[in-house]
């Protein structure tokens, strides 16, 4: 498997424009879902890195990296897409209950988390598998939970990375109040809070808001808009740009190309520091595209065409990279080949310590729900355990 095998190779790539500004008008929003695919104009964004790999200039927004950073982000991505392609198919072998890709997501995680600072604080959702890798979590400690050993692989103190949250946008109240007590303890640490384009219609993310304004909070709001929540387009969520409804509880919004690491670097970069100088929150939407399925559970073809993914393809952030480090010379044929050695010793080592784990205990899921017990819990494990028995060997397979 190569480095760059889930992603597919386009001799000729879709350009997204010249030199774009952070503001947008709610009229170039995208009407319907297969609006990119038909090639209209796109929303303004703060890019940096076009999808044919030509380095741009922001006025607002630029970034001034070494040779050896770009690699060190280039590495960051394929490792992520290389863990992530490796936990897919160890799902569909039947080694994990679930999984959520981050497929065509790398930069917009990558290059937020890279922009933190080690005091910084986390709160993802389910899905920032190349945040928890900027932070230094075991990528195979992400995998205990969606085996169903445990709760969480991680002691959330030791990388100030949080749990995974399955309930959506309830972690960015937490983020709220985490950075709230930051403000009151005196630190010059920030919160950074991540959250899809569908967890954006909960409550529990416009009650953040409201308080992250008003109590100015230290803490940045970024948004995944990956076109999809599972199977409604993001014209069934708003009708004005996600970034823009920032304005409307007082704090600034702007929305980043989210397949362009440098500029999502950049951005939440900016932002972070705009929080630890006592200024508040920020609205980032990265504007990007969830090229696999919302889970392993979700069948993507029922609701979505081929063309749309296909144009997306094209501006695929680890390609565009890789052309800029190639066009530039910060990148030679050794360092590919070496990355892709390490990418397959990445994927061995998951694939073992996955296997290695202790194969869950059904009946385990029923300990713990109540502390007394309850009749209606006791009935399901009745049940179970009855279905369980039915199979030849005693297990359901």
């Amino acid at each position: 498997m190569t480095v760059e095998s889930t992603a597919a190779r386009k001799t000729t790539r879709r350009s997204s424009g010249t030199k774009r500004t952070a503001s947008a008008s709610p009229s170039t929003t995208k009407k319907t879902s297969t609006r990119v695919a038909a090639g209209a104009t796109e929303p303004e964004l703060v890019q940096l890195l076009t999808p044919e790999g030509e380095r741009v200039q922001h006025p607002d927004y630029d970034i001034d990296l070494s040779a050896e950073e770009l690699r060190g982000l280039y590495r960051d991505m394929v490792l992520t897409r290389r863990f992530d392609s490796e936990a897919t198919s160890l799902q569909r072998q039947g080694e994990l209950g679930l999984w959520a890709s981050l497929l065509g997501q790398e930069a917009a995680q990558i290059g937020s988390g890279r922009a933190l600072r080690d005091d910084d604080y986390v709160f993802p959702t389910y899905r920032e598998h190349g945040v928890a890798w900027c932070r230094g979590v075991d990528p195979t400690n992400l995998l205990g939970m969606f085996r169903g050993v445990n709760n969480g692989g991680w002691d959330p103190n030791s990388n100030n990375f949080h749990l995974y949250t399955i309930v959506l946008g309830s972690q960015t109240l937490h983020a709220t109040g985490y950075a709230m007590g930051i403000a009151k303890d005196g630190a010059d640490s920030a919160v950074l809070a991540y959250f899809g384009d569908g967890a954006s219609s909960q409550g529990d993310v416009n009650e953040s808001f409201v308080f992250s304004a008003v109590y100015n909070a230290p803490v940045v709001f970024f948004c995944q808009n990956n076109q999809w929540a599972i199977s409604e387009p993001i014209e069934k969520q708003t009708r004005v740009p996600l970034y823009q409804r920032a304005r409307g509880f007082g704090f600034p919004g702007v929305r980043v190309d989210g397949n362009d690491v440098l500029a999502c670097l950049a951005v939440t970069r900016s932002a972070l520091e705009r929080a630890r100088r006592g200024e508040g929150p920020t609205l980032i939407e990265a504007f990007t595209y969830r090229m696999a399925a919302h889970t392993t559970s979700d069948d993507p073809t029922r609701y979505r065409r081929d063309a749309e993914r296909e144009a997306w393809e094209a501006k695929d952030p680890i390609l565009r990279l890789r052309a800029y480090l190639e066009n530039e010379g910060h990148a030679d044929a050794a360092f590919f080949e070496e990355l892709e050695a390490e990418s397959e010793a990445l994927g061995k080592n998951v694939r073992e310590v996955v296997r290695a784990m202790p194969v869950p205990e059904h009946m385990a899921m029923f300990d713990n729900v109540y502390a007394d017990g309850h009749a209606l819990v006791d009935e399901e494990r009745a049940q179970f355990a009855a279905y369980q028995a039915s199979f030849a060997d005693g297990e359901a397979e």
